[in-house]
């Protein structure tokens, strides 16, 4: 993936083609049209820029997604937080938590999470 980020629009769009792939090319500009308020040059433009980002594939007028939303999400939050934390978690933890402390209920969700990541560890 050659670059994770997405405007606002670059994202509603890729939400369209995860939540009907795979999805022939000439239906995903109907859905455009009818969702976006695009034209035919218009959905064909920001498909070919997210199928250079490593997103989607058009093959053969059909678009597949090459990962889905939850590896695109998950990507694209490792890539912040290695930027802007040093890929420390902890560092990003501890921020957050400065400004929002976290309800018991996150809590006891983020212990859940540890848990199980050193379980498979």
């Amino acid at each position: 993936m050659n670059d994770i980020n997405l405007g606002a629009v670059e994202t509603r769009f890729a939400e369209l083609i995860w939540a009907n792939a795979p999805i022939r090319s000439g239906e995903l500009v109907a859905l455009c049209q009818k969702e976006l308020g695009w034209k035919k040059p218009t959905t064909y433009t920001v498909l070919r820029r997210l199928c250079e980002k490593g997103l989607f594939v058009n093959d053969g007028g059909t678009v597949r997604p090459l990962m889905t939303s939850e590896e695109f999400r998950a990507a694209r939050g490792e890539r912040f937080v290695e930027e802007a934390y040093g890929g420390s978690l902890p560092a990003f933890i501890a921020a957050f938590t400065s400004r929002h402390p976290l309800s018991d209920e996150e809590a006891a969700e983020l212990q859940r999470m540890i848990d199980a990541a050193r379980r498979k560890g």
